[in-house]
């Protein structure tokens, strides 16, 4: 029996056939399901109620409906015309008040559905599982209303199912937190008694300024909490407050986001205090990765002394040494961030990023540097602290937090280097490319000879000194982390 056979038998198998409680339903979802909309709703409501979750899948889930619906629509029923089936044998109260007129083959309901709970199912499991109950029954009153035949239904699921994994390789899903390193001793500290915290209310966004100090009182009464504004010197202010730790036998906290952070770190390192990083700025990269997502989390923390040896970076110059504990770029990127900067206070923050990089690509020049001695002209170098996971030439997130070990990428400047790069990572072959080079070493000997130069340490841009040693302090720092 030929697959048309097969089809056109199993349609009307379900068709002659009476499905309790379905006839009520079925022909309504399939048309909430029209233009997405029921799928907008259900993402609308996963934003709002889901948290930061929540809203990552919604975007997913959407992004995918979108890739599979531009392919069914402008691809695949243009190239497979196929007829709707015969409607005679469906009973009326089932039918669609308006029978779809375009090819039948693939469906492309069953597209936005399936592409939906992929999305949604990538980021977060547990949506994905309370969601795909409804894209299958979405997929399945196709048939049941007489719009689709099953093999159509199966085909739009399929690639459904493709375009979520396209996203998902275009923009990987947040992975587990890296290795917290190996447990360290740090005092408990019930109700944050003998913690002295700086909390940096420029940090942020406006709305939440004084949110994060207030919750650190609210969960720790005995700490010692000082907000700091853009009028005061935060440097003196967390110098005084590791002081009176260190008195105390405490620890220092730092509220605010990773430029925030990396200062108080430098400070905690040189005091041999503890860190406890209390998550208050935009994107709060280092609290993350110590599973510090709430000030709660941060606060429980310090209260059970759940502690971890962390490495450090340090960048040595003439004129001091300065830490980071994220990443550190030349290049291309503190020009984004410059130029983001100036734009997110009027336009918001992620649109500021998208304008920021359309920017630099477009205005943008190599650098000159010399690397271990050896000068070279250099779009973008990158070092992380500890080795990246990545997507093409972008690292994505570290798989460690202690492995000794800076991640060094960078960008060949030479002509036609950003093309090349493109070419590169489109044909699979940009680890092996000569216009992009990556290496994991505990140290790197950099030399700026040019003037107007800027340097880029977790998000914060300065003017790049023409000497710099970059190297470790394997496990330096004690933080608190998450459960």
């Amino acid at each position: 029996m030929g697959w048309r056979q097969w089809d056109r038998e199993l349609f009307g198998q379900v068709a002659g056939r009476h499905w309790a409680g379905a006839e009520p339903v079925l022909p309504r979802l399939s048309r909430a399901a029209d233009y997405g909309r029921l799928w907008g709703a259900i993402a609308a409501g996963m934003a709002v109620a889901g948290g930061r979750d929540g809203r990552r899948a919604a975007l997913r889930g959407l992004g995918s409906l979108a890739v599979a619906s531009l392919a069914v629509n402008t691809v695949a029923k243009g190239t497979v015309g196929r007829a709707r089936p015969l409607i005679d044998v469906v009973p009326v109260i089932r039918r669609l008040h308006r029978q779809p007129v375009t090819s039948s083959f693939p469906s492309g309901h069953s597209a936005s559905a399936a592409a939906f709970a992929a999305g949604v199912a990538i980021q977060s499991g547990p949506l994905g599982a309370a969601v795909a109950p409804i894209a299958a029954s979405v997929a399945f009153s196709r048939v049941y209303t007489g719009a689709h035949y099953p093999s159509d239904v199966l085909a739009g699921c399929a690639l459904g199912v493709g375009a979520a994994l396209v996203v998902r390789a275009m923009v990987p899903p947040p992975r587990r937190r890296p290795e917290p390193g190996p447990p360290a001793e740090a005092p408990a500290l019930p109700d944050g008694r003998g913690l002295h915290v700086v909390a940096n209310a420029a940090s942020g966004p406006p709305a939440l300024l004084s949110t994060p100090a207030a919750r650190i009182r609210a969960c720790l009464p005995a700490a010692e909490v000082v907000e700091s504004t853009e009028d005061d010197d935060l440097t003196e202010q967390l110098e005084q407050a590791a002081r009176a730790a260190a008195d105390e036998g405490g620890a220092l906290g730092v509220c605010g986001g990773d430029g925030t952070v990396r200062e108080a770190a430098g400070i905690a390192l040189r005091h041999g205090l503890p860190l406890a990083v209390f998550p208050g700025g935009s994107r709060n990269h280092f609290a993350l990765d110590l599973g510090l997502d709430t000030v709660d989390a941060t606060a429980d923390a310090v209260t059970a002394g759940r502690a971890s040896r962390v490495d450090v970076a340090r960048a040595a110059a003439a004129e001091g040494n300065e830490v980071f504990l994220n990443t550190f770029s030349i290049g291309a990127y503190p020009d984004l961030v410059r130029v983001r900067e100036r734009w997110s206070r009027r336009v918001g923050s992620w649109p500021a990023s998208v304008l920021a990089a359309v920017h630099v690509l477009r205005h943008c020049s190599p650098v000159e540097v010399e690397l271990n001695g050896r000068r070279r002209r250099l779009w973008l170098l990158f070092a992380g602290n500890c080795r990246y996971s990545s997507w093409g030439p972008a690292p994505v997130r570290r798989r460690d937090l202690a492995d000794g070990l800076l991640d060094v990428r960078y960008v060949d400047g030479g002509p036609f280097a950003r093309t090349r790069m493109l070419g590169a990572a489109l044909t699979g072959v940009l680890t092996s490319s000569p216009v992009y080079v990556s290496a994991s070493v505990p140290k790197l000997r950099l030399r700026v000879p040019g003037e107007g130069v800027h340097l880029a340490r977790d998000g914060e841009v300065a003017r790049a000194p023409e000497g710099l040693l970059l190297e470790k302090v394997p496990e330096g720092l004690v933080v608190y982390r998450g459960a």
